[in-house]
């Protein structure tokens, strides 16, 4: 319960990936959450590599489908 908790915790903190200034400073702070949520849920470093490309994908793409701005 307290991993689900932390997980949902830190998806909520993957809206601050738009607080960068640019792709690659969004797509830092998506991967870094997504790294890190995979890791608090206990995951394997496949499944935390794949968060963490999955992460940097969406913070540097966010403003292009105009998420963020």
């Amino acid at each position: 319960m307290q991993r689900t908790a932390l997980a949902f915790g830190l998806a909520g903190l993957l809206g601050l990936a738009a607080c960068g200034q640019n792709d690659m400073e969004r797509g830092a702070v998506g991967a870094t959450i997504a790294g890190l949520g995979a890791v608090a849920t206990g995951n394997n470093l496949a499944t935390v590599g794949a968060a963490a490309a999955v992460g940097a994908a969406a913070g540097a793409l966010c403003d292009d489908a105009g998420v963020c701005h």
